[in-house]
């Protein structure tokens, strides 16, 4: 089913009678159980003011295309979302509304926040066939209960999003990688903690397995480069920083960040494990393989032999581990969730979901 107006979405919804299937792209990982029913016929930029920073697009629009017409005008999406369809090994085209339900969030979370951050404004259908408006199309429109915040990261388990707003970032005109190679994890998160924790407005810090621990600079040229120099001399302590500033080359360097590129194509499950930066470097040690390192060390990106538990090594480290990639019916995908919180989510989904139709398999 590939519903092309939110009327027949509703309607499709209305007359389920068993579990459906929500997908965009199906890039993002978790596709569920159920009757597939596809967001790839809601397409198209409702409204794009670049003077406003503000775009509202339907939620079946490929990524690709809005960060095109964003580009256009010389702005981005702040959150910098990644693409999961080469580490699934899936072909199709990641959707804006699979960005929003996941809350995927890139490098740049740590100075710009998370998607659900820049989200201002969403429509969704639930699980009565109900058209839901929550928001606005402007940035200080304020109104009634925040679901624009509860639907990003909801996994489509509340609702088929149909239309999303957000809040926009002009693209800066310099920037700067600083690349540190051959730490440890240990030495690259306390680099990466010095880095953030300085006053030069670090937009990015990872450590990439093969590349070396890296540090993002952006903002006007001279600014860039005045900033670069300080953190040379600050940085010093972890050895000699190379600095990278073809635009082009960091943003090749960013997207292996983002998308967890080291692991594509290789054997094994990929987990996504978030924790406080000063538990990266245990986690790595604990889980004793190659990881990718985002967030300054609170997001880890682990390859580890399929079909074992990545959390059971990681007891008494606060946080949590999803599986993103391969399968094993002893070990669930997503992390169990406290007591309290599980009373809560039950109640929201007998709210929006009474007929239990969207949350199979999430």
């Amino acid at each position: 089913m590939r519903p092309t107006t939110e009327d027949e979405l509703a309607g499709i919804i209305r007359a389920a009678t068993g579990p459906l299937r929500i997908t965009g792209g199906g890039t993002r990982g978790l596709l569920g159980e159920g009757e597939p029913l596809e967001t790839g016929g809601l397409t198209g930029i409702v409204l794009y003011e670049p003077a406003a920073l503000t775009l509202v697009v339907r939620a079946g629009t490929p990524l690709a295309e809005v960060e095109a017409a964003l580009a256009a005008e010389g702005q981005r999406l702040p959150f910098e979302p990644g693409d999961m369809g080469a580490l699934l090994g899936r072909n199709g085209a990641s959707t804006i509304g699979g960005v929003v339900a996941t809350n995927a969030s890139g490098p740049r979370r740590v100075q710009a926040g998370a998607c659900r951050d820049a989200l201002i404004g969403v429509r969704f259908v639930d699980g009565r066939g109900t058209l839901i408006r929550n928001g606005g199309r402007v940035m200080k429109n304020v109104t009634g209960y925040d679901l624009v915040k509860l639907l990003a990261g909801s996994r489509g388990s509340l609702g088929v999003l149909t239309e999303v707003a957000f809040k926009l970032q002009p693209i800066p005109p310099a920037s700067a990688t600083l690349i540190l190679p051959g730490l440890s994890p240990a030495r690259a998160v306390a680099a990466m903690s010095a880095a953030l924790g300085s006053p030069y407005d670090v937009t990015g810090a990872a450590h990439l397995p093969g590349i070396g621990t890296l540090i993002r600079l952006e903002g006007l040229a001279a600014s860039v480069g005045y900033r670069v120099g300080r953190l040379l001399v600050a940085l010093a302590p972890y050895g000699q920083a190379v600095v990278e500033r073809d635009a082009d080359a960091a943003a090749a360097l960013w997207r292996q960040v983002r998308d967890a590129a080291p692991f594509h194509g290789r054997a094994g499950d990929v987990w996504r494990i978030s924790v406080r930066p000063s538990d990266g470097p245990e986690v790595a040690a604990r889980l004793g393989g190659e990881v990718v390192m985002d967030w300054g060390g609170g997001l880890i990106w682990a390859l580890y032999p399929a079909g074992m538990d990545a959390r059971a090594p990681l007891a008494g480290i606060a946080g949590h581990a999803t599986r993103v990639r391969g399968g094993s019916r002893d070990v669930p995908a997503l992390p169990p969730e406290p007591a309290a919180v599980a009373a809560l989510t039950a109640g929201l989904r007998a709210q929006f979901d009474p007929r239990a139709i969207f949350a199979s398999g999430r």
